[in-house]
């Protein structure tokens, strides 16, 4: 299995998007995430209702082909981080992240009751150290801005760093709305009407950083940013 794990609003699904278009991979859409938001997720076409068995799914589905899935960390995930054979010898963990002031004023624009955990870069460190700690190799790290700016760099650095071959033709597809995301559809729209990596065009009113609450959400995320910024792959 390969993993991408990243913080909500940092252009993981675009990057799902790639993956999708490849064809050597089996393809998950946020699992854990929508067993947390709906109480069950499909996998390999049954309702699983705790962690347990959407991992159990989804050794079943890797064991028949290479099966690629990604994530995001707007919660926090206990069994995969109690699951020692998940963070070593059964998946590789890969991260995406983005500055927080945008994902931030991205994730506040779909959502304005949004909490200070489902920023999601606190989690998402837990689980790079937890990855880290448990195999003893420093985790893949990409920014989502290095991506849409360099995405053929940034794509190419990726697959040689996990051992899969560049396909360049992945890096262009067909504007659709995918059934892997219709469950959190109204999320991933840029997605659905893009043909490649872009950046998205709109522009946020919210100022992030003098925002009474967000401002708050940005002090606590940042040290947490920072520290898996430090990692990622440079191109």
């Amino acid at each position: 299995m390969l993993a991408l794990w990243s913080a909500p609003r940092s252009r993981s699904t675009a990057f799902f998007r790639m993956m999708c278009e490849r064809g050597d991979f089996q393809v998950l859409h946020e699992p854990f995430s929508y067993l947390a938001e709906f109480g069950q997720v499909e996998v390999d076409g049954e309702q699983r209702r705790t962690e347990a068995e959407v991992l159990a799914a989804m050794r079943a589905m890797g064991e028949q082909s290479p099966l690629f899935f990604k994530d995001t960390t707007d919660e926090r995930y206990p069994g995969v981080l109690g699951d020692r054979g998940f963070l070593t010898e059964d998946a590789a963990h890969t991260f995406i992240i983005r500055h927080p002031v945008e994902t931030i004023a991205s994730y506040h624009a779909v959502n304005p009751d949004v909490r200070r955990h489902q920023i999601g870069f606190e989690a998402q460190y837990e689980l790079f150290q937890a990855a880290w700690e448990a195999t003893g190799r420093t985790p893949v790290v990409i920014d989502g801005n290095d991506l849409v700016e360099k995405p053929e760099a940034v794509v190419e650095a990726y697959a040689r760093a996990v051992g899969i071959p560049y396909l360049e033709k992945a890096l262009n597809w067909q504007p659709e709305s995918r059934k892997e995301w219709q469950p959190s559809e109204r999320w991933h729209s840029d997605v659905s009407t893009s043909s490649g990596f872009t950046a998205e065009r709109r522009k946020h009113e919210v100022d992030v950083e003098t925002h009474p609450v967000l401002g708050g959400y940005l002090e606590h995320h940042l040290p947490f940013y920072e520290k898996l910024r430090a990692h990622r792959l440079a191109v």
